[in-house]
């Protein structure tokens, strides 16, 4: 007997009570149409002003392309925005690795939404020399606070920037600040490269270290601390407190070696545990009195100004840079200058001289 002509089979299953979708279809349906949906400057400007962080995320990519098409939006994004910036208090943080930074960056931001404010968190992950590649993994790391209404996390690669630092940080600030956020933290890869690109881009400059990190670490101790605002010996916890407050003691000595700050500021020692949350209201409360201190005696707004002519050669610099490697002669003649290089054909300063040269002669041409 056929399947079509026999009677209801015995094993035959009913249909259950269909389930939800764990996806909210129509949402995502929306977001990828956002996503693919070419923006205009005016979307971006009131997406950005409007607190919209997929808007926010995707200038922020505008930024940090190395496109022209994409600079160009970037730098009418910025213009829009600059002017609903400057109302944060921007905190740069670095340390040596294994310090801690990102555990104490979910606990110092947990604290920060907790008492009201809006956080933005600039992390830079180093880039590999040699894949380029970046690990980008802070919201991993950060997996409370990323999850946190009140808190927004960018991890973005270093690109082999000097400090560690962004390419594009400084942009990420003023569209961060332009969305909303009262407090951007500005977290570096680490200590061991110049961390000069940092403290010019913020107004405290918080340096973590370990107790007993040992004598190797002295060498990169004393330059990193004269441009720290601050000192935090994290990881002061369990039986590692006495060797914290003996830290403590021996940095608050040394701090006293060093030639007075411009801000007039004394910088100060703290320690905390960013696991059991102990010093974190206490280091707040530091960063409150510098500023205090500083909007008192005029150095917070001179500083202010300071970065922003810091930021007009850093960007005249990175123009020409780009507008020289652009340039379709320079392109051109490069791989051959290079191969008269490794030859030994050509001195690294005859090389650079000849495309200098070429990059001048086909200005004059035009």
């Amino acid at each position: 007997m056929s399947q079509e002509n026999s009677g209801p089979s015995a094993s035959k299953v009913n249909k259950g009570i269909q389930q939800p979708s764990p996806v909210n279809n129509e949402a995502a349906k929306k977001f990828i149409q956002r996503k693919k949906k070419l923006i205009t400057l005016e979307e971006f400007t009131e997406g950005i002003l409007s607190g919209d962080r997929i808007i926010l995320s995707r200038a922020i990519t505008l930024i940090e392309s190395s496109l022209p098409k994409h600079f160009k939006l970037a730098q009418k994004i910025i213009e829009r925005c600059i002017h609903y910036s400057g109302n944060s208090v921007r905190i740069g943080i670095t340390g040596v690795p294994g310090v801690g930074k990102s555990t104490f960056i979910e606990s110092f931001g947990k604290y920060l939404t907790g008492i009201g404010r809006k956080i933005a968190v600039l992390a830079i992950d180093p880039s590999s020399e040699i894949s380029r590649g970046s690990i980008l993994g802070d919201k991993t790391r950060m997996e409370e606070l990323s999850n946190d209404p009140k808190a927004f996390i960018r991890p973005s690669p270093s690109a082999g920037t000097i400090g560690g630092v962004a390419r594009k940080t400084r942009e990420s600030i003023i569209l961060c600040e332009a969305a909303g956020f009262d407090t951007i933290l500005v977290e570096t890869v680490g200590v061991g490269q110049s961390e000069t690109a940092v403290s010019i881009m913020v107004d405290f400059f918080l340096l973590l270290m370990l107790a007993g990190a040992g004598d190797e670490l002295q060498g990169i101790k004393r330059g990193i601390m004269e441009m720290a605002d601050a000192i935090v010996i994290n990881k002061a916890d369990k039986e590692n407190v006495q060797n914290a407050q003996n830290a403590k003691r021996d940095y608050q000595n040394a701090l006293h070696l060093f030639p007075p700050a411009a801000s007039g500021w004394i910088p100060r020692v703290e320690t905390c545990s960013s696991i059991a949350n102990d010093g974190i209201e206490e280091v707040w409360k530091m960063v409150n009195d510098y500023i205090s201190f500083t909007n008192q005696n005029g150095y917070f707004d001179l500083k202010r100004r300071s970065q922003a002519k810091s930021r007009m050669y850093e960007t005249i610099n990175e123009k020409l840079k780009d507008e020289f490697y652009r340039n379709p002669k320079v392109s051109k003649l490069l791989p051959t200058i290079e191969k008269d290089l490794m030859s030994q054909k050509r001195s690294s300063y005859s090389a650079a001289q000849k495309l200098l040269d070429v990059y001048f002669k086909s200005l004059r041409e035009k």
